[in-house]
């Protein structure tokens, strides 16, 4: 397997999971279920009915609850301690059989992965919120679901294309984050000065 894939597939599942955690999880376990996919010995217990149906499940419930304008961002603030971690166990189960050192290594730039594309995409769907209309909200939640799934694909058939995603999303990680926060902390400040108003 050349860099390119290996890097596809450390850390492809945990940028996904940062997205949609039960996709990434209950797909991945369908996909190599079927033979689909062929999941390295570190994820072989995806393939179990008992873990992929119970996600799938949790992405039905998720994938409706991620339609509701203003209650998503709710969602989103529980999801922080599913995505997060999930993404930081699956990039330890990739590395296999190796050094203790190297899968927590693994495990830590897989969670702090899965963390940044939970960021971005809680952040925008927090913003979108703020449009009257749901319809740009639907959209934009279509449109997860169908990356998470194009890019399972893209893990496993054309490992390039993953990891060219994850670049650039590292380059707009490090662009809009420091963004976000600055608004977010302007909305805090905001909304301080209302309670402190008499």
């Amino acid at each position: 397997m050349d860099v390119v894939a290996q890097l596809s597939l450390l850390m492809g599942p945990s940028f996904l999971s940062g997205i949609n955690a039960y996709a990434t999880i209950g797909f991945l376990g369908l996909f190599g279920r079927v033979g689909w996919v062929l999941l390295p010995g570190g994820l072989d217990v995806l393939t179990h009915p008992a873990v992929f149906v119970t996600t799938l499940v949790l992405f039905a419930v998720e994938f409706i609850a991620d339609k509701i304008p203003a209650f998503d961002t709710f969602w989103d603030g529980i999801q922080s301690f599913i995505r997060i971690p999930c993404g930081a166990v699956l990039a330890y189960a990739v590395v296999g059989p190796v050094d203790p050192e190297l899968k927590l290594a693994a495990g830590l730039l897989g969670g702090t992965l899965a963390a940044s594309s939970h960021a971005v995409k809680a952040g925008v769907r927090a913003m979108v919120n703020m449009s009257p209309e749901p319809f740009s909200n639907w959209l934009l939640s279509f449109a997860e679901d169908g990356f998470v799934l194009a890019g399972l694909w893209f893990i496993f058939y054309l490992p390039f294309v993953m990891a060219g995603i994850l670049v650039l999303f590292l380059c707009l990680a490090i662009w809009i984050l420091p963004k976000m926060f600055r608004v977010f902390l302007a909305a805090v400040r905001k909304g301080a000065r209302v309670f402190r108003s008499p």
